[in-house]
């Protein structure tokens, strides 16, 4: 079955449909979600609310946006920052070890990692370095454009600017 009769199926609420996008998309969705909550539990249970937010909302998806993947991943992401940015969440990140927050800080490869793990590494590797640290903070590290302004010792009109370019040019890379 090709995706785009699969995803037609899954608007019309076909539950076969919803398995096999579930296991077609569900690994790289918690590799993203987990590494923005960094916790395994806790990005299962967002990427399980992810698969039901998309089940609700299927009838919003359309191919002419964009594609189903991007659509989804748009999800997960939004997600796992809203979960980061809940008081539970927060609450229960209090008392960890140091180690938890040195990992989140900095980690070597973790852009590579990341892209990797949605399958666009290829293409985030062929940008500026500029671009590379935007993209990384806004979003596989959840960022606000605020936080990523701080971070980068930038004003936020250029750090707009500079997702909007990247973006741009991640989108032409990756269509051409």
């Amino acid at each position: 079955m090709n995706l785009e009769h699969l995803v037609e199926k899954f608007k019309q609420k076909d539950e076969k449909a919803f398995e096999s996008l579930y296991d077609m998309y569900s690994e790289s969705m918690h590799g993203v979600i987990f590494n923005i909550v960094r916790d395994h539990a806790i990005a299962e249970e967002v990427m399980q609310d992810v698969f039901i937010k998309a089940w609700h909302k299927a009838d919003t998806y359309s191919s002419n946006k964009g594609r189903f993947f991007t659509w989804i991943l748009n999800i997960a992401r939004n997600a796992a920052i809203d979960k980061t940015r809940s008081k539970a969440f927060k609450k229960s990140k209090q008392n960890l070890d140091s180690d938890f927050f040195v990992d989140i800080i900095e980690t070597g490869d973790s852009l590579e990692q990341k892209t990797d793990a949605i399958g666009i590494k290829k293409f985030v590797g062929k940008l500026g370095e500029k671009c590379k640290s935007v993209i990384e903070l806004l979003y596989f590290r959840g960022y606000t454009q605020t936080e990523a302004s701080e971070a980068l010792n930038m004003p936020v009109g250029t750090i707009k600017t500079r997702n909007r370019n990247c973006i741009k040019e991640l989108r032409n890379l990756v269509l051409n």
